[in-house]
């Protein structure tokens, strides 16, 4: 289906720019009674074409059809064929060397960049699969110790240290199911054939279900929350906006050393619903922020836990959800300490 449709606006690109060179050409004979430059403006629009459209067929197909309309219509006698005529055999050769080396021009091009986009695409797979490899080993393993712990010393554990052996298996779990959350996500959109299907959300109403997950996971944590006053509908879908809030949040927790203050605003900026999640925290080296969401960061960090280290695929999962919004995200330092992200989506008319 979708190479059938390429096949059918290529062709429709052909036909409007010969059409276009046509009327062009005629305006020219009639208005300024003079041939020379007819047969350069369908050369021109050989080159278009053949620059535009993918392989070889349109920008050879649209040399030979310009052959024909040069010696039909703008050559003496007019209305009627001489291909044989020097000056057809010479434009026919020349529009036909332009196409060829257009479209070959073109599709090298092309390739490349498709050879780019993949590389891209493989190394961020690879960076996710590293980074993926080391957060789920170090709750895993946790998890499997705590579990040994308890089943070969359950006699003579003291019913303190089983309840907190088994808080930190929860912990981990809980912490494990939200890992494949992200992950799912990341799957779900960057899948080819599935969309984001947008649907009219209140902004209140996403921001206080939002909240109320996040103090469920965190409920000594405060949320600063300044959102307009008036009724605003945002076009998305919720539960993935709710990830991204979600996720920046805890990257709060878990990074921003020395953070007394989280806090969550919404702006209105022209048709944009701008969000802002910042902290008074140690604010973000130079040299990560150039890689915040990419899905893999330096491992040798040490968390405020020490054992999760999960900021490098949260925050791939929120840009991922915010570009798959038609949006973009961004993160910087605070001139006064700590960091701000920061990503915009657009409001229901």
């Amino acid at each position: 289906m979708r190479k059938q449709r390429a096949i059918i606006k290529d062709g429709l690109f052909m036909v409007l720019v010969l059409v276009t060179a046509y009327i062009i050409n005629f305006l020219i004979q009639k208005c300024f009674n003079t041939q020379s430059l007819i047969p350069m403006i369908f050369v021109l629009g050989v080159f278009i074409i053949a620059l535009e459209t993918q392989g070889y067929l349109w920008g050879i197909s649209a040399s030979l059809i310009s052959v024909i309309a040069v010696n039909f219509a703008f050559t003496f006698p007019y209305y009627a064929f001489d291909l044989l005529m020097p000056e057809s055999l010479s434009s026919a050769i020349v529009m036909l060397i332009v196409a060829t080396m257009t479209s070959t021009l073109t599709t090298k091009i092309k390739k490349q960049e498709r050879m780019r986009v993949e590389n891209e695409k493989e190394k961020m797979r690879a960076n996710l699969l590293r980074a993926i490899s080391h957060d789920l080993r170090t709750p895993l393993t946790s998890i499997y110790g705590s579990t040994s712990a308890i089943i070969e010393n359950y006699d003579s554990l003291k019913k303190e240290q089983q309840i907190k052996l088994l808080k930190e298996i929860n912990e981990d779990a809980e912490w494990l199911i939200h890992m494949v959350e992200n992950l799912l996500s990341v799957t779900r959109i960057d899948g080819e054939k599935v969309q984001v299907v947008k649907a009219p959300a209140v902004l209140e109403e996403l921001i206080d279900a939002t909240l109320l997950k996040f103090q469920k996971r965190y409920p000594h944590q405060n949320v600063r929350v300044r959102i307009p006053d008036e009724f605003i509908s945002i076009p998305m879908d919720a539960l993935l906006i709710q990830q991204v809030i979600i996720n920046i949040l805890e990257n709060a927790v878990f990074h921003a050393k020395g953070m007394t203050e989280l806090s969550l605003t919404v702006s209105l900026i022209g048709k944009l619903a701008v969000f802002e999640i910042a902290d008074n925290g140690c604010g973000i080296s130079r040299e990560r922020l150039e890689d915040l969401f990419t899905g893999y960061l330096d491992r040798t960090d040490q968390l405020l836990d020490g054992r999760r280290n999960s900021m490098g695929i949260g925050l791939s999962v929120c840009a991922t959800i915010v570009r798959a919004h038609g949006g973009e995200i961004s993160a910087e330092n605070r001139a006064s300490g700590g960091a701000v992200f920061r990503f915009a989506l657009e409001m229901e008319e």
